[in-house]
């Protein structure tokens, strides 16, 4: 028998009498000249819950507690102000003296009030506190493209106007330059129930009247497809040119159960559960590689990019969350999917070049959860500190012949993985092993010398952060890696996400 010792930080887990299976992984070609996008780690905040209120913004403050552990991670973008809000947003609400700001009800998110003290220049002024590039979600739903055709002038422009004007009196004379744009959000939906042959035709009046001001050119960015919806992309791709886009989005929400009404639990699930919602997760791979085939017929040199831009796994909220709140805990299990996820989207990183988890802080599966003045760190806030490192990095493509996981009728790939080098020269590997159950000793035929490897793992994939154990789940230092002339064997623990980099 083989024991596989992987740090004194290992919370005590032993993998004594557990012989690992060999996996195989090999390069697919050389060089593609693929760069991973910094954008495909984007984020979300949406009036909705504790997202804004209560998260990012507490007591007409931004708090820097959460601004600081977001800059660590190297957040590209955020996204704003929604979601189902966008399509009823209107910016003017949210300018000008707070006091003087209305009153308005959030018909979409529980009829709370809003009360617009988080308005635009709040939202930039949190953006340049995280030195990241704001994607905001104009409203089609609701507004004319006149509304929308304005806040671009409002943010973009430089010489004076009425609404350049009326920014400078607001308190910020510079044009924010602004480039992503989302044009509505989810029309198919709650953004308005409409067609693809609808939407289309509207798409292209929104974005004929939003122009490029000197010094900001604008990436508009199409309401895509939900989830499997074929149909939408290929209406879409056969309507817009790709030089009328930046991007087209994508959303699609991992649910446990499958059921909207009755999702799962966030912390209390048995195996069988766990390897279900795995295979939902993983159907991510299927999506994104059916919209890429349907968007190289009309777009083969990949001009428009795929944005995956509301992503994640959806349970239901925590007993005791009031109304909309949407408040759910994240788990190991959570993390693992983040990580699969990251690595799906890197390896598709020649379309998809940009995503947007759903939400950053206190909503869905969230980064940051808050109470009061206090936040903690979630395991999935980890996974994205591991991968920030393929950030803008070059792809490097990897075939693995990953073994199954199976438990009763679910069954997905035990371990997947993705690997990029840096501006540095310095090659990046992630995998995650999704097998709460068995290790496994990884070959990989890449090169160099380990300079440094980290760990996220725990007792059990339930296992969660709280606020009087905040740390429980942690990144930890990661050694059970040998190299050798043919490449590195990496010794990949149970229900784990592990990163290397080597040079």
């Amino acid at each position: 028998m083989r024991t596989f010792t992987l740090s004194a930080l290992v919370l005590g887990m032993h993998l004594t009498g557990a012989k690992a299976q060999t996996v195989q992984v090999s390069l697919k070609g050389k060089d593609t000249n693929v760069m991973i996008s910094r954008h495909i780690y984007g984020q979300f905040a949406e009036h909705l819950g504790r997202s804004i209120y209560d998260g990012f913004y507490r007591n007409g403050k931004i708090q820097t507690g959460i601004v600081e552990a977001l800059k660590k991670i190297r957040i590209p973008n955020l996204r704003w102000p929604g979601g189902c809000f966008a399509d009823q947003y209107h910016w003017r609400d949210g300018i000008g003296p707070v006091s003087k700001r209305p009153v308005t009800i959030n018909t979409t998110w529980g009829m709370v009030k809003e009360d617009n003290t988080f308005g635009t220049h709040e939202f930039l002024q949190l953006c340049e506190m995280l030195n990241t590039e704001p994607y905001i979600a104009g409203n089609v739903g609701t507004g004319s493209p006149q509304e929308m055709k304005d806040w671009v002038e409002y943010l973009n422009l430089k010489d004076s106007s009425q609404l350049a004007d009326l920014r400078a009196a607001n308190g910020h004379p510079a044009p924010y330059n602004i480039s992503f744009w989302g044009v509505g959000n989810e029309s198919w939906g709650c953004g308005g129930n409409m067609t693809p042959e609808y939407y289309a035709d509207l798409y292209k009046q929104f974005a004929a009247f939003c122009p490029d001001y000197p010094g900001t050119k604008l990436k508009k960015i199409i309401g895509g497809a939900n989830a499997d919806d074929y149909n939408w992309t290929e209406v879409i791709m056969q309507r817009i040119k790709p030089n009328q886009a930046w991007g087209l989005s994508l959303h699609y929400y991992t649910i446990p159960t499958g059921n909207w009404d009755k999702k799962g639990s966030a912390t209390s699930f048995d195996e069988q559960q766990y390897a279900h919602t795995l295979k939902a997760a993983l159907k991510m791979e299927t999506i994104v590689s059916r919209n890429e085939e349907i968007m190289d017929k009309y777009d083969p040199k990949k001009e428009l990019a795929l944005t995956v831009d509301e992503w994640g796994i959806w349970t239901d909220t925590e007993p005791g969350t009031p109304g909309y709140g949407m408040f759910q805990q994240n788990s190991l299990r959570d993390a693992l999917i983040a990580a699969s996820t990251l690595n799906i989207f890197n390896n598709h990183a020649a379309r998809v070049r940009g995503a947007n988890l759903a939400q950053t802080v206190n909503v869905i599966h969230s980064l940051i959860l808050t109470k009061g003045d206090q936040h903690i760190l979630t395991p999935t806030y980890h996974v994205f500190d591991l991968f920030k490192v393929h950030q803008d990095a070059m792809l490097i493509p990897l075939a693995i012949e990953s073994p199954l996981y199976i438990k009763g009728n679910d069954s997905v790939n035990a371990v997947n993985l993705s690997a990029s080098k840096d501006s540095a020269g310095i090659t990046h590997i992630t995998l995650a092993n999704l097998d709460p159950n068995k290790p496994y000793s990884i070959k990989i035929p890449l090169t160099g010398k380990i300079l440094s490897g980290q760990l996220l793992t725990s007792g059990k994939v339930t296992d969660i952060n709280t606020f009087t154990q905040p740390d429980k789940l942690k990144l930890q230092v990661f050694k059970n890696v040998k190299t050798d002339a043919k490449g590195i064997v990496v010794q990949l623990p149970a229900k784990s996400v592990v990163a290397l980099a080597l040079k």
